[in-house]
């Protein structure tokens, strides 16, 4: 056989029951080339197990994939490699961030990395995954070669880059259940890591900044309000006049704000913040290769090597710096930037290795998830168009194995439609993002209390003009709503945390298509303006301007009003009504949802009973998962988890402790048990336990 005008050697390989390879090699020198890695799947190699019946052809080139649950027919041009495929009549999702939304059908893709991927003002940066996801029935991942995508025919196909045909190494999933579909990712391309707990905190973060005393105030300030916070962050000199460092790359700190940085630090971090700083990578440079592990050829340029890149951030690093904000890098190829991401994972724990490192990246590739990286949507403008888009990119990135992802909320670069109005919706939403950090341009109006000032903020060269109206700079009302978001996103950490140690077993993301869990259901398949958090609560922004209320698609099933407790039955729209500080979230019957006391940081010991709500309807379950949420000690047994279940008819709700997993101090948690007006405070001391609440 001949491809692309090579002699080819096909192989047909099983990798699990539900998984196959499908790899075309050129022949040279009589030996089948084989595929070179990229450093996406976690292993080259698989047992080989399969329950797939495949039916080849060579003329024309084509696989059948066969099981019980359904059947795909894949296609190969033998002129120019190209890979067709059926998309099933139904959405085809994945395929990783920005790019046309929601469902990938009726466009094409050229697949471009960066800020130059597609249409950056209204969707944001592209990091491109060629994870394809049928939701007919199958997935595919297409291992190698890169190229472009083509969904505006009845069939799908994969165009790849001229001169780069051969070889084909394709990966096909043939499961009608979702949550086996991710799983299959993640065995191909890694399981994500689980990040520190203040991670999923609130994160403010910072442009210009105008002296020492500033910085240190604006961190009491939200001390002294109660506004809960975990992280600072601050941007670098030279995309802004005045930041953390002399100039975009370097490691000096600016001595005009930053004096005495480890004694601000120290500040800080007695004041409990955590401190990131804003890191650009050199333009241009297209090759990043080897790891922190290796040693510096000096006739490299630092940056392409890790080993010596990283010597470069030690001295900051040593100032008490908890984590990083990798900027730039748009230039790096597919491997290069999964081996920066790997950088900051590793090296972090090369001088900190008990804790876990922290790293938010504008670039990335598949795999990036075994790094733990967060990932955000880059530069995009405030914009209601944009709002919108966020929602339905957050969701496809959940699906192509990015779990821990957000973007900037307010928008990066104003427009005239910044308003409170717009930064209070995009707050909510953020709120339901696994990275809740607020950040733009006239970074004062990012504040929680920013919109009360009286003033936009202090007017900075270089900077964006807002054009809003002066009565914008004194909404009072923008203030309390962000802190009932922030109040709300902590007394739901141990629900998210759960859901996050969850992503980390089974690659199923905290935000979740509704796909994942209603397959069967056409009409929430299709939805891409709303999502699941974790498994029970469904999230449904609000994106319009002037909002009075929210269509919105609840699934099959009893649903609950998170905040009136209202009944609907699902499979059907409804019309929620809205004022400015609603954000329709519902609740499934079955549900059992874990709230924690009110904290101004995910560390503090605050006195107050864990609080359960079961929500009656139907039977559920949940597993609270508990660690110090700082070390990797969680994976030598040293977690606590415990094991919810409830049951329906007798109106009980048991309790005991998860396989594997101890009591952790304090040894009795005190509990309170909501099932609809039923509620009883009890002790759990790590003996099974069982409460009727009629």
């Amino acid at each position: 056989m001949r491809v692309a005008g090579q002699p080819v050697e096909v192989r047909i390989v099983p990798v699990s029951p539900f998984t196959v390879r499908l790899s075309v090699l050129p022949i040279r020198e009589g030996r089948a080339v084989p595929v070179v890695g990229d450093g996406t799947l976690v292993r080259e190699n698989w047992p080989k197990s399969g329950h797939t019946d495949v039916q080849f052809t060579p003329d024309p080139l084509a696989f059948k994939l066969m099981k019980k649950v359904g059947e795909v027919t894949i296609r190969v041009d033998k002129e120019t490699g190209a890979v067709s495929f059926p998309t099933g009549g139904a959405p085809v999702l994945g395929m990783g961030e920005g790019g046309p939304q929601f469902d990938r059908r009726g466009h094409t893709d050229r697949m471009f990395s960066g800020s130059s991927g597609y249409n950056l003002r209204t969707f944001g940066s592209r990091v491109p995954i060629p994870w394809v996801i049928a939701t007919a029935g199958w997935a595919m991942y297409f291992h190698q070669p890169f190229g472009r995508f083509d969904f505006t025919g009845d069939d799908g196909k994969f165009l790849p880059n001229a001169g780069a045909e051969l070889p084909l190494d394709l990966f096909v999933v043939l499961a009608n259940d979702p949550p086996t579909v991710m799983a299959e990712y993640a065995r191909l391309t890694g399981l994500a890591e689980l990040p520190a707990l203040w991670t999923f905190g609130y994160q403010q973060s910072h442009r210009t900044l105008t002296s020492r005393e500033e910085i240190l105030n604006e961190a009491k300030t939200f001390r002294e309000k109660k506004l809960p916070c975990d992280t600072l962050i601050y941007l670098g000199t030279g995309f802004c006049p005045s930041g953390w460092n002399t100039n975009n790359g370097e490691f000096t700190f600016n001595q005009k704000v930053m004096p005495d940085p480890k004694a601000m630090f120290d500040q800080l971090h007695q004041d409990h913040f955590k401190v990131v700083l804003h890191v650009a990578y050199p333009t241009g440079i297209r090759e990043m290769s080897g790891t922190v592990r290796d040693g510096c050829d000096v006739r490299r340029r630092a940056e392409t090597q890790p080993a010596c890149y990283w010597q470069m951030h030690r001295p900051v690093l040593e100032t008490g710096v908890d984590g990083w904000w990798p900027d730039e890098g748009d230039a790096l190829n597919l491997p290069s930037r999964l081996v920066r991401n790997r950088m900051y994972w590793e090296a972090s724990q090369t001088d900190r290795p008990y804790e876990r490192p922290f790293a938010l990246h504008r670039n990335g590739a598949a795999g990036m998830q075994r790094y733990g990286a967060f990932l955000w949507s880059g530069d995009v403008s405030s914009l209601w168009e944009t709002l919108r888009n966020q929602v339905s990119i957050g969701v496809n990135c959940g699906l192509s194995g990015i779990p821990y992802w957000g973007t900037d909320i307010g928008g990066f670069v104003p427009t005239a439609e910044l308003t409170g109005e717009l930064y209070v919706r995009w707050f909510q939403f953020g709120a339901f993002c696994t990275l809740f950090r607020s950040h733009g341009r006239v970074w004062t109006l990012r504040l929680p209390w920013g919109w009360n000032q009286g003033v936009p903020g202090p007017p900075v060269a270089n900077e964006t003009p807002l054009r809003a109206s002066e009565s914008e700079y004194h909404n009072a009302a923008v203030e309390p709503i962000c802190r009932k978001y922030l109040e709300l996103r902590y007394r739901l950490m141990p629900y998210l945390y759960s859901a996050a140690r969850e992503c980390t077993l089974t690659g199923l993301p905290p935000m979740r298509a509704l796909w994942l869990h209603y397959a069967d259901d056409a009409l929430a398949v299709a939805r891409g303006d709303e999502y699941l958090w974790g498994r029970d609560i469904l999230v449904a922004p609000v994106v319009e301007k002037g909002a009075s209320s929210r269509r919105l698609y609840l699934p099959r099933g009893v649903w609950y009003d998170f905040w009136t407790a209202e009944r609907h039955e699902g499979g059907t729209e409804i019309e929620k009504k809205v004022d400015l500080e609603t954000l329709p979230l519902f609740v499934r019957a079955g549900a059992i949802v874990p709230m924690g006391p009110v904290k101004q940081y995910t560390g503090e010991a605050v006195d107050g009973p864990l609080e359960i709500s079961v929500y009656p309807g139907a039977d559920g379950g949940f597993l609270l998962y508990e660690g110090d949420g700082a070390s990797f000690r969680y994976r030598s047994a040293e977690w606590m988890g415990i094991r919810m279940a409830w049951n329906d008819a007798r109106r009980t709700l048991s309790l005991r402790l998860a396989r594997a997993s101890k009591m952790l101090p304090p040894a009795r948690r005190n509990i309170l048990m909501k099932a609809g007006t039923a509620a009883k405070e009890v002790v759990f001391d790590g003996r099974p336990l069982e409460v009727s609440l009629r």
